[in-house]
């Protein structure tokens, strides 16, 4: 059930007879390499956090050398956004060496800050990189007031709920607490209680606190019961295996509340995700912010909205926690992994609006007489049907079918770089 939405005029102004926001609030995206972190800032992301090659959660993502990061920073500048780095393993011994060099390194190349979870990192941060802001990572599970008052205490500049924090606690934190609250809108959930898993520790020897987990919880299971020493299935055949893992997070419809609570971050999550991914899901919550923030009074979610985050989305999705305490239905259990119905295929390098002819990097298979949408931040999303195309070397071709291949062919409608293309899947 919907939460009622309370009016905070804390975070508003009357402007030429109008109400609107003058508190808006951060968006965060992730990033798991130097393009997708372009594409975040290109599609709307205020802020980016990234990982680096040392001390974060995402080992199987590309990750950012010192000098990446250095980039990614400039880059984010020309835009207005900042970038923060993630060093939010929990440290066993072996971790801590080379600690004090990293955090001058990240510091030095202009990052705003951190997201921590172990106080050994948090009070070594504070010695060496005072310039450094701090946020408290979601994973040390904060989920009260006194503990968020505990953590100001020490010095944090901002603190990331746990997932499983509602509304009404939120508004409560914000009461009692002068301090920035950081908090997820879309993305994956974790089964286990704020991140602290260990199944995977113990399938795989795979530590998800120290960034190796292998996602045992989507692993699909079948069911048995121990009778008298015998397994027993509790399936029939072909029934869906089993899953414990949570339905993906979306809180689209939820953001005005968000904002109205004056929360100072809204992160999406997502760091292994692809740059259509990064892109759609971005740039559907710039445009929900910025609506919102406009005329809060005469604000409502726009069916194409909707529909744009469904082209990405490759499972089930729900509120999860903050419009209230989750039931099974927010479960995934048997259902499996949805087919979008539309995929990414193409990456605009370039356009010339004189002959019309775009260079695009092939991302996924398509050929001419194929159905395509072309979207992004400077243009009216638009659908056209792909004609005779060329590749690099000027030569005809029917089908894009190689990884990254240079393609071009005639599109009437202007094209920019960072613009993406999507192929409709045939049904």
């Amino acid at each position: 059930m919907a939460l009622q939405l309370i009016q905070n005029e804390n975070i508003r102004e009357t402007i030429e007879g109008k109400r609107v926001i003058t508190k808006k609030p951060e968006l965060l995206a992730p990033a798991g390499s130097l393009e997708k972190l372009k594409v975040a800032v290109h599609y709307g992301a205020d802020a980016v956090f990234i990982g680096g090659q040392e001390f974060g959660l995402r080992s199987n993502a590309d990750n950012f050398t010192i000098e990446e990061m250095r980039e990614g920073v400039e880059f984010a500048k020309k835009y207005g956004a900042v970038i923060y780095v993630t060093t939010n393993i929990y440290a066993h011994n072996e971790n801590m060496a080379g600690l004090e060099e990293y955090l001058r390194a990240i510091a030095d190349v202009g990052v705003k800050g951190i997201i921590v979870a172990d106080p050994l990192i948090i009070e070594t941060c504070k010695k060496v990189a005072p310039e450094l802001e701090i946020h408290l990572s979601t994973q040390q599970s904060l989920t009260n007031w006194k503990a968020v008052k505990f953590w100001k205490s020490e010095g944090l500049d901002r603190v990331v709920l746990a997932r499983e924090v509602g509304a009404e606690e939120i508004r409560l934190i914000k009461e009692k607490v002068d301090i920035e609250i950081e908090t997820f809108i879309h993305g994956a959930m974790c089964i286990a209680y704020s991140g602290r898993c260990v199944l995977s520790n113990h399938m795989t020897a795979r530590d998800s606190n120290r960034g190796g987990c292998c996602q045992s919880c989507r692993w699909d299971y079948d069911l048995y019961e121990n009778v008298d020493g015998k397994q027993v299935p509790l399936f029939n055949e072909g029934d869906a295996p089993f899953a414990m893992s949570p339905k993906d997070l979306k809180l689209i419809e939820s953001i005005p509340h968000m904002i109205e609570l004056g929360i100072d971050s809204l992160k999406v999550e997502g760091r292994m995700k692809s740059i259509h991914y990064v892109a759609t899901v971005i740039s559907v919550y710039r445009k929900v912010i910025d609506s919102y923030c406009a005329d809060p009074d005469n604000f409502k979610i726009k069916r194409e909205w909707l529909e744009e985050l469904d082209r990405c989305a490759n499972r089930a999705t729900a509120s999860a926690f903050f419009e209230g305490e989750p039931s099974y239905k927010q479960q995934m259990f048997g259902f499996h992994a949805k087919k979008p119905d539309w995929d990414f295929a193409g990456f605009v390098l370039d356009y010339d609006e004189n002959t019309q002819m775009v260079t695009l990097q092939q991302r996924n298979y398509f050929k001419t007489g194929d159905t395509v949408e072309f979207f992004g931040p400077e243009i009216d999303t638009f659908t056209m049907t792909v004609g005779q195309m060329w590749n690099e070397d000027g030569e005809p071709i029917e089908v894009a079918n190689h990884p990254l291949q240079i393609v071009k062919f005639k599109v009437d409608q202007p094209l920019h770089r960072y613009n993406m293309m999507r192929r409709r899947n045939k049904k």
